[in-house]
C-alpha cells in the first residue's frame, strides 16, 4: 500500500452520516517511567445499529486501548472510515464530472476512555502487553506518521484463490491493517506479547492475474480512453446509495451479472484503476488467525 507525502484536504462534497471520530483528542505525552497497559479490543461493525449482527457472520471492527498506571486514565486508538465504508469502498458518478469521485481517506482516532461495555458484550477486551510511558511516547510519534503517509482506504484483499499459500495481488488497508501494524511497532520498540490467539476479518476477492488500466487522467482525462471510460461508469452505477427496496435488488442482480457471470471486477487501488477477471469462490468473508507479532529487535529487560 503506498504513502503518500501528505494528507489532502476532504472535499465538501464528501459527507458523513456518522461524524468521523467526534470525541478525539491529541496522544498525550506519558511520563517515562509510568507503565501502560495495552489491550486488544474487537467488536461487531456497527454494532451501535445492528447489534450483534455483523458479529455472526465475523465482521469485526479492531481497537488497541490503554491503561496508565500513574494516572489511571484509559484511552482508545482506532483508525476507520472518515466517511464511512460504503464511501471507501465504492464511488460516487456525479454529473458532469467523467471521472467516479471517491470519498475514500481512512484515518487514526485518539480519545480518552474505553466503553468497556461495548467491547466486552460481543467482542474482545483483553490485555496484551504492558510497556513502558517512554515506548508508548515513541508509538505516538510513529502513529502521527503513519496517519499522515497512509491515507486512503482499501476495503477489499485480493487473491489468487482461497489456498493459504495463494498470491496476494492487492491487500487491504482498514482498521484491523493498523492495529497490527501498532502492536508490531510496539514489539519493535520492546514489547512482550502475550501467548493468546488474535483473529481478524477479511473480505477477499478472488481474482487471476489483474490488468492495470491506468489512472484517472490516463482513462477519463481529454486524451483518456471513453470506451473504457464508460465501461468503468457502468460497472459502478449498481453500486450506487439505494432509496428503495426495489432499486436495490435490480441493481444487485446486475451486480451479480457482471461480478460472478462475467467475472469483471473494476479495482480503485493506490488512485490507479486494474481490472480483475474474477474467479470462484469470487469473494468470501474470513475470519483468521494472525499471531500477535515478536519485535525486530531483542529487548533486553522489562
Amino acid at each position: 500500500h503506498r504513502r503518500f507525502d501528505y494528507r489532502p484536504k476532504t472535499d465538501p462534497y464528501c459527507q458523513a452520516r456518522y461524524t468521523f471520530c467526534p470525541t478525539g483528542s491529541a496522544i498525550p505525552v506519558m511520563k517515562e517511567e509510568d507503565v501502560i497497559e495495552v489491550y486488544r479490543l474487537q467488536a461487531p461493525v456497527w454494532e451501535f445499529k445492528y447489534g450483534d449482527l455483523l458479529g455472526h457472520l465475523k465482521i469485526m471492527h479492531d481497537a488497541v486501548g490503554f491503561k496508565s498506571s500513574l494516572t489511571g486514565k484509559n484511552y482508545t486508538m482506532e483508525w476507520y472510515e472518515l466517511f464511512q465504508l460504503g464511501n471507501c469502498t465504492f464511488p460516487h458518478l456525479r454529473p458532469g464530472m467523467d471521472a467516479p469521485f471517491w470519498c475514500n481517506q481512512g484515518a487514526a482516532c485518539f480519545y480518552e476512555g474505553i466503553d468497556d461495555a461495548h467491547w466486552k458484550e460481543n467482542g474482545t477486551l483483553v490485555l496484551v502487553t504492558t510497556i513502558s510511558g517512554a515506548m508508548f511516547n515513541e508509538m505516538a510519534k510513529w502513529v502521527k506518521y503513519d496517519n499522515e503517509t497512509g491515507i486512503y482506504y482499501e476495503t477489499w484483499t485480493v487473491q489468487a484463490s482461497p489456498d493459504k499459500q495463494s498470491v496476494v495481488w492487492f491487500d487491504s488497508y482498514e482498521c484491523s491493517k493498523f492495529i497490527l501494524r501498532t502492536y508490531q511497532k510496539l514489539a519493535d520498540l520492546g514489547a512482550v506479547f502475550e501467548k493468546i490467539q488474535t483473529n481478524y476479518t477479511s473480505i477477499i476477492l478472488f481474482s487471476g492475474e489483474p490488468i492495470y488500466l491506468g489512472n484517472e487522467t490516463s482513462i477519463f482525462g481529454p486524451l483518456g480512453n471513453k470506451t473504457l471510460a464508460a465501461a468503468i461508469r457502468d460497472f459502478y452505477y449498481p453500486f450506487k446509495p439505494h432509496r428503495t427496496v426495489r432499486e436495490f435488488f435490480v441493481d444487485l442482480v446486475k451486480i451479480i451479472d457482471r461480478v460472478i457471470l462475467n467475472r469483471q471486477f473494476y479495482l480503485f487501488y493506490n488512485l490507479e484503476y486494474w481490472f480483475l477477471p474474477m474467479k470462484f469462490p469470487y469473494l468470501k468473508i474470513i475470519y483468521e488467525e494472525v499471531p500477535l507479532p515478536v519485535g525486530s529487535k531483542t529487548s533486553v529487560g522489562v
